[in-house]
């Protein structure tokens, strides 16, 4: 692997209604023109450019999308620096951007069901990383992590080694190389076996790693069995894997949908996604979406202006850095 620095990271969020949500999923059947729409008067109704594009090629920007249902607290922390992590709140249909520098290395994830007072103080069902809103420490599992390294080629994946909470989609913009989306196609949750299950209220609120239940070299891949040859994959990560084919279900998980290179600009993370979805993302002065049927492209201003003449306001555009 690559050896770690500290660096500093901008993080800024954007708050979206219901209605606005449509510019970050799109089905296949939305048309490029209304996309950009949404998208081009946004930015024309006061959004702080500064804060959204990603100019500079020494740095890539995230972007943070809460497709779920409920509130999440996504946290983040660089490797070498857990102590002094990031962490915020994002209700349902916000989008946050968080701009790294090359040769960051980190990890991203949901907390889900926080209760965090005044002063950022609390706890998380799962995902909890400390007791502070910006998280002192790596998440306890299980959760579902997206990890990155930044370079001048890029690894990254979606890691269920320590188990799962919700969906995670990767997906790289504009990108040179493999650039395959890493993630999920349905919710672990709903499938977890029992032995492996954590309940809150009756309901399935996450799902362990046989390594974090049951503890054995052979789970874990340690003693006897760290090596890839020695450790394989079981019935547990063989699970996980059918559901999120295009993650790392185990410590020595390495098929080529495992871990991802790509020479990409900026990523899209997306909790509560699948990977036959479709999002889109603003960067250099342009909207790019990621078809996964034909690769990122940029949408183009192309009818536009009968767009603002017919579609009526729908949707009021707030920021909070």
């Amino acid at each position: 692997m690559h050896s770690y620095k500290n660096f500093t990271c901008n993080i800024s969020v954007l708050h979206v209604n219901t209605a606005f949500r449509s510019v970050f999923e799109m089905t296949p059947n939305l048309s490029s023109s209304l996309a950009f729409f949404f998208i081009f008067f946004a930015f024309a109704s006061g959004q702080n450019a500064s804060t959204m594009q990603n100019t500079s090629t020494t740095t890539k920007t995230f972007t943070l999308y809460n497709h779920c249902k409920a509130t999440i607290w996504p946290g983040i922390i660089t490797k070498g620096d857990s102590g002094r992590g990031n962490g915020f709140t994002l209700n349902p249909g916000q989008t946050a951007f968080y701009t790294a520098p090359t040769g960051w290395s980190g990890r991203i994830w949901a907390r889900t069901n926080c209760n965090f007072d005044k002063n950022g103080t609390g706890s998380c069902q799962t995902g909890s990383c400390g007791t502070s809103l910006n998280c002192s420490r790596p998440s306890s599992p299980p959760n579902t992590i997206a990890e990155f390294t930044l370079g001048d080629i890029d690894f990254y994946d979606v890691s269920l080694v320590d188990g799962f909470n919700l969906p995670i989609v990767v997906q790289p913009l504009n990108g040179k190389g493999n650039c395959s989306i890493a993630g999920c196609d349905g919710d672990v949750r709903n499938s977890c076996p029992s032995e492996l299950s954590v309940r809150s209220d009756g309901k399935v609120i996450a799902c362990r790693s046989a390594c974090n239940v049951f503890d054995t070299d052979e789970y874990c891949c340690r003693g006897a069995y760290s090596d890839p040859v020695a450790c394989v994959p079981s019935n547990y990560s063989r699970g996980f894997k059918q559901i999120c084919p295009a993650s790392s279900s185990y410590a020595f998980d390495g098929d080529a949908t495992s871990i991802i290179t790509c020479s990409a600009s900026d990523y899209i993370v997306t909790f509560c996604a699948s990977r036959n979805q479709t999002f889109c993302s603003y960067h250099d002065n342009k909207v790019i979406c990621n078809d996964t049927r034909s690769g990122s492209k940029a949408l183009l201003p192309q009818g536009w202006w009968n767009l603002m003449v017919t579609l009526p306001l729908a949707f009021i555009l707030q920021t909070k850095i």
